[in-house]
């Protein structure tokens, strides 16, 4: 499993663990209540009833949903845009809403840390671990005219092996240079990982719905082929401005800048900073400004979702430079899917170069 910097802990981070303990206490406590056993979710639904999944934000959700289709019903614990999943406290209900769940998707890394504990005290429980799938092998590593595609469906009985193996290959590959000396956690940035998250979910639903497993195996195909619509964008920035420097607010799109060859030239311990809910050494933010107010860099990468005064800063100084603001977030806006955020994020983030070009 790749390894995140230890020192990456924010406070944001820290108050967590006591409300999960309780949460998971409250939990138990209502399990005699819950519509279904611990054990019984664990298992295989019984013919026509529908499968249960949580996912602990609207961004997992919305890719377990496009593998699932209709033939479950997809809960997101963190949808509001407003919140911060790193400093998310679970509730009772949420406990109980994974006690009950056929299967479970997680960010992972620590960034969805409320679940750990959960998931700790339910060592039965199926998962989809996003972080550990990252470095998969995937097509969509810059080879975009293969197919769009998947491999062929395997046949039902090979449905548990498909589980089993996806997890394997999830070991792969973690050796990549991300920037800044460690794994970077905010995978749904990375749209091969994605890709991967969609096979393992459909490969788990082959198990516990085998009645369907053909048509979640068909669901992840499509969704794979979408995920293309993202990467032609990106391939299209490498290939015009590759290098092209770029600042960020925090390194939550840094898969994206990755993708599309575009140079981060913000001082790390400036988005560290921001990321650990700290205020940034006083040079760090002198440089982040002057790469600003000099025109350094081509375009600002905004989280909007976790803002302050610091980065309130760093936007208003960008704005009056005249570099274009792209805006990313940790959750999806309201009325869109994946494919649709991340191709608007894409395309914004195009625009924002072309525009710094003229």
């Amino acid at each position: 499993m790749p390894q995140l910097d230890p020192t990456a802990r924010s406070r944001r981070h820290r108050k967590v663990a006591a409300a999960v303990g309780l949460a998971v206490t409250a939990a138990l406590t209502l399990g005699a209540c819950s519509t279904a056993s611990s054990a019984d979710a664990d298992g295989p639904v019984a013919a026509g009833q529908r499968v249960s999944i949580v996912a602990s934000t609207n961004v997992w959700g919305s890719v377990a949903g496009a593998v699932a289709g209709d033939r479950a019903d997809v809960v997101s614990i963190v949808s509001d845009p407003s919140a911060d999943p790193h400093s998310y406290e679970a509730s009772p209900r949420d406990a109980a809403r994974i006690t009950d769940a056929n299967l479970v998707v997680l960010n992972g890394g620590g960034y969805d840390g409320f679940l750990d504990d959960i998931l700790e005290s339910m060592p039965g429980k199926r998962t989809v671990d996003a972080f550990e799938l990252y470095g998969s092998p995937t097509d969509l590593h810059g080879d975009h005219d293969a197919a769009a595609a998947s491999p062929a469906a395997p046949e039902p009985e090979a449905h548990e092996a498909a589980a089993h193996e996806a997890e394997a290959d999830s070991h792969a590959g973690h050796d990549h240079d991300h920037g800044h000396g460690a794994v970077n956690e905010h995978v749904w940035y990375d749209v091969p990982t994605v890709d991967a998250v969609a096979q393992k979910i459909a490969a788990e639903l082959g198990v516990i719905d085998p009645a369907n497993a053909d048509a979640y195996t068909a669901n992840a195909a499509d969704f794979h082929g979408k995920l293309h619509r993202i990467t032609a964008v990106t391939d299209a920035i490498a290939a015009t401005h590759g290098q092209a420097p770029v600042a960020q607010t925090e390194p939550i799109a840094h898969y994206l800048l990755a993708a599309a060859d575009l140079r981060d030239e913000t001082p790390e311990d400036f988005t560290k900073a921001i990321e650990d809910g700290n205020d940034p050494p006083p040079a760090a933010i002198a440089a982040t400004r002057d790469l600003l107010a000099g025109k350094k860099v081509h375009a600002l990468i905004y989280n909007s979702q976790t803002q302050d005064r610091v980065t309130q800063d760093v936007r208003a100084n960008a704005e009056a430079a005249g570099i274009t603001v792209v805006e990313v977030s940790e959750t999806l806006p309201e009325g869109l899917d994946y494919i649709q955020w991340q191709s608007a994020t894409a395309a914004a983030l195009a625009a924002a170069l072309d525009g710094s070009a003229r």
